[in-house]
């Protein structure tokens, strides 16, 4: 807990100051990426304010010894880098199920669990409706199936929207 705490202090304290540009009222794609197994989330973004915006994700990860959904939520704010080059920050969380293989965990069909996730990332605004993004979003299990609570987990992911 410690740790988001520290990143959370870090990105406010680096950014203060800093210019931020316009961002789109709403972008709708797919953040593509891997943190336990391959995953695609169908993502929105709502922006709701001048460099600030919300972002949820709807997702699931496939692992041969797991199948799992997620719902995820992150308050963002975007500043400027350079031109159309942005690079955003952010917190939120969420929750999900896991259903695991029987052959890898006989014990145990898996069930919910609670996440808070970190968010940073660079984005690139293209001239057309389009924004193309990297992101690392670390999570931390706070509560639910013990494979998935008391965990940190790295997820990195390619995103691409369509801004409108």
């Amino acid at each position: 807990m410690n740790v988001l705490r520290i990143l959370t202090i870090f990105c406010l304290l680096a950014t203060a100051g800093l210019s931020a540009q316009n961002i789109s009222d709403h972008a709708l794609g797919l953040r593509l990426g891997d943190s336990d197994g391959f995953g695609a989330e169908i993502s929105y973004q709502k922006s709701i304010a001048r460099s600030n915006r919300v972002e949820v994700d709807l997702g699931w990860r496939d692992n041969r010894n797991f199948d799992a959904f997620k719902l995820t939520g992150v308050y963002q704010w975007v500043r400027i880098l350079d031109g159309n080059f942005n690079w955003y920050y952010g917190v939120g969380g969420g929750l999900g199920s896991v259903d695991f293989d029987r052959d890898f965990d006989v014990d145990n069909d898996g069930g919910l669990f609670v996440f808070a996730a970190g968010d940073i990332g660079i984005e690139y605004n293209f001239d057309i409706p389009l924004l193309l993004s990297l992101d690392f979003r670390p999570e931390l299990g706070l509560v639910g199936y013990d494979g998935f609570s008391d965990n940190f987990d790295f997820d990195i992911a390619l995103g691409i929207r369509y801004q409108f």
